[in-house]
């Protein structure tokens, strides 16, 4: 089976699409390193795979049921298509990762463990605003990078 050792490198960034999707990349990358036993420390299915699985009608347990027969991106891709039970149109998915790319915290609490979290990552830093920035900023840091 074709994984990713996430205990090596973090899984693609949210930003990286597949079939127009932002985030399906590197919930695959999760999904197959939780399979091979490693996932280090990220979790498929978490609240941000959850976001994509959501809009896609996809459940997540069959999702890694297909991973589980070693099948790369484009053939998940369509069995995305095919099983989906929302059947999104090409401009749901443009409009929906647009708004992922640019999604910030949206309630205080949100807003506090974000701070927190981006602080962790880097105090200096001006150039994170969204979620998008943050995980991107933590997968860097996290494999030995200087924010």
């Amino acid at each position: 089976m074709n994984h990713t050792d996430l205990t090596q490198r973090p899984p693609r960034s949210p930003r990286v699409r597949l079939g127009g999707y932002v985030v399906l990349p590197r919930a695959l990358d999760k999904g197959r390193a939780a399979l091979a036993g490693k996932n280090g420390e990220y979790h498929y299915a978490c609240p941000l795979d959850q976001r994509f699985l959501t809009f896609a009608g996809i459940d997540p347990a069959k999702l890694q049921e297909q991973l589980a027969q070693g099948k790369g991106d484009g053939e998940v891709l369509a069995w995305i298509e095919e099983n989906s039970t929302t059947k999104r149109q090409p401009w749901e998915i443009a409009q929906w990762s647009a708004y992922m790319e640019a999604r910030t915290p949206g309630d205080t609490d949100t807003r506090q463990f974000f701070i927190e979290l981006s602080g962790e990552a880097g105090k200096t830093r001006e150039d994170v605003h969204t979620f998008f920035d943050l995980l991107d900023l933590d997968d860097y840091v996290s494999f030995g990078g200087k924010a």
